[in-house]
């Protein structure tokens, strides 16, 4: 029951930092992915601000074999940057770009019932299962 509470609240902090952020705004997004346009670097300053706050506790648990609620430790080891590391980013990258969703903000956006977030939504469920399914044979 600890960790369920702990996710919930973890969520919640993730879901206000998205709200007070702009995240959840795809119009925000995509003008900050507008180089030439009416580009908007404050999400540049989000991103920094987040990896900022991730290092000390990335850190911290790098050092550990159990996390604070006495579960074992998983982080991920992957380091090698391969063809499909490449080829999820720039599908990751391009999804962003046409709907200026990544997957956070689209879950948190589907209780607006948009049209489009829901497309998105499920594009993204189904390109999971896709991965899943290709990964597997």
């Amino acid at each position: 029951m600890t960790s369920i509470f702990a996710a919930l609240i973890a969520g919640l902090i993730f879901g206000l930092g998205l709200l007070l952020s702009g995240m959840g705004n795809p119009g925000k997004v995509l003008n900050f992915l507008d180089f030439f346009g009416t580009w908007d670097p404050s999400l540049a300053l989000v991103m920094v601000g987040a990896i900022a706050v991730g290092i000390i506790p990335f850190t911290w648990a790098k050092r550990r074999k159990t996390a604070v609620l006495g579960e074992p430790m998983q982080l991920p080891t992957a380091t090698a940057i391969d063809k499909r590391l490449l080829l999820g980013a720039a599908m990751f990258g391009i999804g962003w770009g046409i709907a200026g969703f990544c997957p956070g903000p689209a879950v948190m956006n589907l209780l607006t019932m948009h049209k489009e977030v829901i497309i998105f939504a499920v594009s993204m469920l189904v390109g999971m299962l896709l991965q899943q399914t290709w990964a597997r044979k």
